[in-house]
């Protein structure tokens, strides 16, 4: 089993940037692919993108590719989302979460076996 702590969220205004942190204790944290997701107000829970375990391949939702980055450090047990030229479309409550097939790039939510608490991110316009 692992933990998973989300950090990072805030208010910031259209074409700024936010780095979100998710922090994963218990099993070993490369075992394991890592996705962020987030639930606009009043939406379903949406993909945002996913990372390998070993951190070699990533993918993401056309929304945010070119402006989103994932990334990861198992040294540190700990993945990030990078977000740059954010929009008001993106204020959502944002997850990460961990998937035991890890050398697959998955974005269903059923595809994912842990999940943090989220992290409020909101832009203003």
């Amino acid at each position: 089993q692992v933990q998973l702590v989300e950090s990072g969220g805030g208010l910031v205004h259209a074409g700024g940037s936010l780095r979100l942190s998710c922090a994963a204790s218990g099993r070993t944290f490369s075992t394991y692919g890592l996705g962020w997701f987030r639930q606009p107000p009043g939406k379903e829970r949406e993909f945002v993108a996913a990372i390998t375990g070993s951190g070699a391949n990533t993918y993401y939702a056309d929304s945010v590719k070119g402006r989103f980055t994932i990334s990861r450090d198992n040294a540190k047990n700990t993945g990030y989302l990078q977000m740059n030229s954010l929009k008001s479309e993106d204020t959502a409550l944002y997850y990460c979460a961990v998937d035991q097939i890890f050398y697959k790039l998955r974005r269903t939510v059923d595809s994912y076996d842990y999940w943090g608490q989220g992290t409020q991110v909101t832009v203003s316009s």
